[in-house]
């Protein structure tokens, strides 16, 4: 049965735009989704009948909110398969995730001499995090070096591993090339050493179907502006045990039972890492674009989604001079790229002359791009709401970019 794109399209209002004249052509996927209409409605729907504080209030529009925020904890714990609504812990998004682990779980277990491991793909926000604790108690910062297909070295990540490592940080995919990292792999390694691992999920999330029980990581992290929900709201799992043994992240309401002058008694999980009003909002609608993508079926996702990977690839290779950064044997919906010596920037400017969004730069991956000796790329980015005729479109407009740049 072929995938339904043309009914799905759709459900997403704003790809009738145009830009310059020209149909939109969304490419922009891993920088953040577009949103259907079940969640713009469901946006307008929690302001038009639903809007109060939450846990606070006996009145009628209190308990409904509430039920709705927590009814969507619930969803997500399920989406994940975590073993309770426990582990799932509102935050503004993957990089606070990462941000509240480095702070918390950090502060209190990492200590001089230690290690913490991440990759050389890595985004920023699963670097600078990890670099904080380790200026401040002495602990090292090793890093897993990368072959030239953008493939992890599974060789040197052995190597790395010691009694001294306490964590290991590693996107499940990467953002900038669209490797698929072995997470299992090296989630099975890092538990002879007893050390913990958090997963950056944001670039899987929306692709493909994670099972934090099946993965047994010890944190995932990720985004709802990339699982075409709203942004400023997303998810840090953590494993019941570890999050009761973690101090609080910020202090304030929710996150307390009693608080007197003399000291302060800090609330259960999940409300001990959610201080002040949250994005309510956010969280009751990110349980409906995860319901969203459900219902569409994660499975059928990522079917289409390679197809749209491979018919790309092979279409963006006929182009002459252009080269793809990151060629791992196991790819997500990315494909970044360079033409000759053409800069990255000017071939966006041209191709949005033509309504087409793709991403240019250096994608937060800094050191990446040191290590693959660039300044940066050019990005496409898959959903499953684009067509193998986008990208028809989008090889169109390269060649015309080519001709007056070249």
């Amino acid at each position: 049965m072929s995938f339904p794109v043309d009914t799905i399209r759709k459900d997403f209002p704003i790809l009738s735009e145009t830009i310059k004249g020209k149909p939109l052509i969304y490419l922009d996927n891993a920088a953040t989704s577009q949103k259907p209409l079940r969640v713009i409605n469901a946006i307008k729907d929690y302001y038009e009948h639903t809007n109060s504080n939450i846990h606070r209030g006996a009145h009628y529009l209190a308990n409904k909110a509430t039920e709705a925020y927590e009814n969507s904890r619930k969803t997500i714990a399920t989406h994940i398969n975590a073993r309770s609504e426990r582990e799932i812990n509102f935050v503004r998004g993957t990089t606070e995730a990462i941000n509240l682990v480095a702070k918390t779980y950090g502060r209190k277990f990492i200590k001089q001499g230690d290690e913490i491991i991440v990759t050389a793909m890595e985004h920023h926000s699963n670097i600078v995090p990890w670099q904080m604790p380790c200026e401040e108690t002495g602990a090292v910062l090793r890093v897993i070096p990368i072959n030239d297909k953008g493939e992890l070295i599974m060789e040197e990540y052995l190597k790395l591993l010691s009694a001294k490592t306490k964590l290991v940080s590693l996107a499940y995919v990467s953002n900038s090339l669209g490797t698929i990292n072995p997470v299992e792999e090296i989630i099975a390694q890092a538990r002879k050493f007893g050390a913990k691992v958090f997963i950056d999920g944001a670039q899987a999330l929306p692709h493909m179907r994670v099972d934090v029980q099946k993965l047994d990581c010890d944190f995932l992290g990720f985004s709802g502006h990339k699982v075409f929900g709203p942004t400023g709201i997303g998810v840090l799992y953590g494993k019941e045990e570890i999050l009761n043994e973690m101090p609080p992240f910020m202090g304030g309401g929710e996150m307390i039972k009693t608080v007197s002058f003399k000291g302060t008694t800090y609330n259960d999980l999940p409300y001990k890492f959610e201080a002040g009003t949250p994005h309510i909002e956010g969280g009751i609608v990110l349980g409906e674009s995860i319901s969203y993508i459900n219902e569409i079926g994660l499975d059928k996702i990522a079917a289409y989604e390679h197809e749209l990977l491979v018919y790309g690839t092979e279409k963006l290779l006929q182009i002459e001079g252009l080269r793809i950064i990151g060629t791992a044997d196991h790819k997500s919906s990315v494909i970044s790229f360079l033409i000759n010596d053409i800069h990255p920037y000017d071939v966006g400017i041209l191709l949005n002359e033509q309504g087409i969004a793709i991403r240019t730069g250096h994608h937060c991956c800094q050191p990446l791009m040191e290590r693959l000796g660039i300044e940066g790329t050019c990005r496409a980015s898959f959903a499953f709401y684009n067509t193998k005729e986008e990208i028809d479109s989008l090889s169109i407009a390269l060649t015309k970019a080519i001709s007056i740049l070249a």
